[in-house]
This record gives structure tokens, C-alpha cells and sequence, in this order.
């Protein structure tokens, strides 16, 4: 039996519709529960969506699937799959380890260090926070004076996971870009979360005591995310957003299948099959037309894949017609269960 834990609007809600589907026995658990293993006895896998704004999921998310993989049951995401998400620097070292073309990154963690490379090194250069999602948490440092404020403010009172006045420019530049009655009721939330944080903002504790940089790849109006699973790949083309230098987050998404470098995919399949991930999303900026894997993460937001047109194979044939992303994960889950 499958168990699944469900949480409206993640990847759950499509993995209950497969199963219904296809008349797949599972049943739904709490992972909050203390009880969880027991409720486990009876199924032979876990299948759980936690995300990085969750600060009692990340408390224990990792640990989870490690102990269940002690005792032989499988879960989604898996180990490999998600120890290094929401973890810039965690990312840093396993490319690295794997010789995976990646921006060129540094990470400090003695101050007299990182002060001492910031004085030496070249500019631009981009600060970053080990969490973060859709370009939060991403800064960047134009001079030696900006790299040396951001490492002062790194080794000292730190860095909140949630900054609220970020959050309200988000809200205002999507207004810009949308100009719909939505986004503009969702500027008062902006302006409310200055003065009442939401509780996940409260309880994670503050960055500090490290300092992170990647090179400043210029020239680049777009970036590429392609998502593997499996033995699939999906792509988008995010545009850079105006006045900007980034493009996740930006909304802006070109769907074209032309649009995508046959090497995004091929690095992607590649890297893939060597972290033994069961999801992963790549994005890639470009430095004199050479790919470059900026940071990976197994969740994504669905929603914005539901435009594309079709999928590649492991042999980069194109596979045309609207798909699921969260289907290819239950499919490869419960055939490796042998539930299918």
C-alpha cells in the first residue's frame, strides 16, 4: 500500500488523482503525527510534498527519510533526492563533487576570510542565503564595499529567511506586470505582513555565521529551468524581469520547445542520474554560450509547467501533448514498489 500525505494545493493533490485513477491502493497519513511509523506498518512507501516555508517540515522532512530507508521503506522525495534542497551550500559541494558545469561559488565561514577574499576578488558578485525561493534572498553585491556590508551584517545579526519589505515589492511588481484586481488586493497583504509576520517568519531562526557568493554571470535577459523525472524532461525559458538580473520568480515564461538548448537537457539528464534524484529542477544561466547550473531543487510549482506543450526522453525525442508533472513521480514511485 502507498501512503500519502496530503496538503491542499502541493504535489498531493495530483497524486491522490492518479491513484483514484488507476485504482491504486493508498492511504493518507500525518507526518506531524507521532505515531507516523505505526501508521506506516501496513504500506511499503511515503509519498510527502514538505516545502522550504515550512519550519516544522524542515525539522524533520530528511531525518524521516533516512530512518525509513533503515527499515527498508521508500519515500518520495527520497534521500538523494532532497538532503540538499533549499540549500545553496549543500548544493555547492555536491556539483562541485560531481564535476557538474555550476557558476563558480564561494562560501565562508570565518569572517577575517571572507573579508579577506572580498578584498581581492572581482566585481560584480552575487550574495545569497543558503534558503530561498524565486529569487529570495539573492543580492547583488556591485562593489567591495557592498560584498564587505553584506558579510559584517552575515557575521553578525544575521539574515531573516523572510524579508517582509522584499515580499511587498514582489507584490507591487507583480501588480505592474499583471495590472489584474487580484494582484492588487494582494498589495494589502504585502502591507500587512509588515507589521504581522506569518508564524513560519517568526519561528525560523536568523542566517548567520556564513557568508556565500556566486560569480555575476552578465549578458543573460533569461534564464532555463528543466525539470527531470526520470527518465522525462520538461523545459521553460524564464525571462529576466525589467531592471532586474533574475529570472526565477519573474513570471515571464516562454514555452517554446525551440527555445531550449539540447545541452540544458543533456547536463540535466546527466547530473540527474548521478545524484540518483527522483525530481529535479535545473536552472542554468549562460557564460559565452556555455550552460551553467545555478542551483537545483526536487519542488517546484506546478501551475507553470501546465502550459507546455510536451516532454523529452533520455533520448531527446520529443514526446508531444499536455502531462502531469506530478503523475511522472507517482508512476516512477509505485513501479518501484511493484504497486503497478
Amino acid at each position: 500500500m502507498l501512503a500519502i500525505h496530503s496538503r491542499k494545493n502541493s504535489f498531493s493533490d495530483k497524486w491522490i488523482e492518479f491513484c483514484e485513477k488507476y485504482d491504486i491502493q493508498y492511504k493518507l497519513v500525518d507526518c506531524y503525527s507521532s505515531d507516523l511509523i505505526q501508521q506506516l506498518n501496513d504500506c511499503c512507501g511515503l509519498m510527502w510534498h514538505w516545502g522550504h516555508h515550512d519550519h516544522k517540515a524542515v525539522l524533520f522532512a530528511r531525518q524521516l527519510s533516512l530512518s525509513l530507508r533503515a527499515i527498508g521503506k521508500d519515500m518520495f522525495p527520497s534521500v538523494d533526492t532532497a538532503w540538499h534542497f533549499d540549500d545553496k551550500v549543500g548544493q555547492k559541494y555536491l556539483l562541485e563533487a560531481l564535476a557538474s558545469p555550476m557558476i563558480p561559488s564561494y562560501v565562508f565561514y570565518d569572517k577575517s576570510k571572507a573579508i579577506n577574499w572580498a578584498r581581492n576578488t572581482s566585481y560584480p558578485k552575487v550574495f545569497k542565503l543558503r534558503g530561498g525561493a524565486g529569487s529570495e534572498n539573492v543580492r547583488i553585491a556591485k562593489t567591495e564595499k557592498d560584498a564587505l556590508n553584506f558579510i559584517n551584517r552575515s557575521f553578525g545579526r544575521g539574515y531573516k529567511v523572510k524579508n517582509r519589505r522584499n515580499f511587498l515589492k514582489e507584490r507591487i511588481w507583480r501588480f505592474k506586470r499583471d495590472r489584474s484586481l487580484s494582484s492588487f488586493l494582494n498589495i494589502s497583504k504585502g502591507i500587512a505582513r509588515l507589521f504581522i509576520p506569518k508564524v513560519a517568519e517568526r519561528e525560523f531562526p536568523a542566517e548567520r555565521n556564513y557568508a556565500y557568493f556566486q560569480d555575476f554571470i552578465p549578458k543573460n535577459d533569461h534564464d532555463i529551468r528543466v525539470i527531470v523525472i526520470g527518465n522525462r524532461a520538461f523545459a521553460i525559458k524564464r525571462m529576466v524581469r525589467e531592471g532586474d538580473f533574475r529570472a526565477s520568480g519573474s513570471g515571464i515564461i516562454i514555452y517554446d520547445k525551440a527555445a531550449i538548448p539540447e545541452e540544458c537537457l543533456k547536463i540535466a539528464f546527466s547530473v540527474s542520474k548521478k545524484m540518483a534524484s527522483q525530481c529535479t529542477a535545473f536552472d542554468f544561466v549562460f557564460r559565452d554560450g556555455e550552460p551553467l547550473i545555478v542551483e537545483v531543487s526536487y519542488s517546484f510549482s506546478a501551475r507553470a509547467y501546465s502550459d507546455c506543450p510536451g516532454y523529452w526522453n533520455e533520448k531527446l525525442e520529443w514526446i508531444d501533448g499536455q502531462f502531469y508533472p506530478e503523475f511522472f513521480m507517482v508512476e516512477d514511485f509505485i513501479k518501484n514498489l511493484n504497486l503497478m
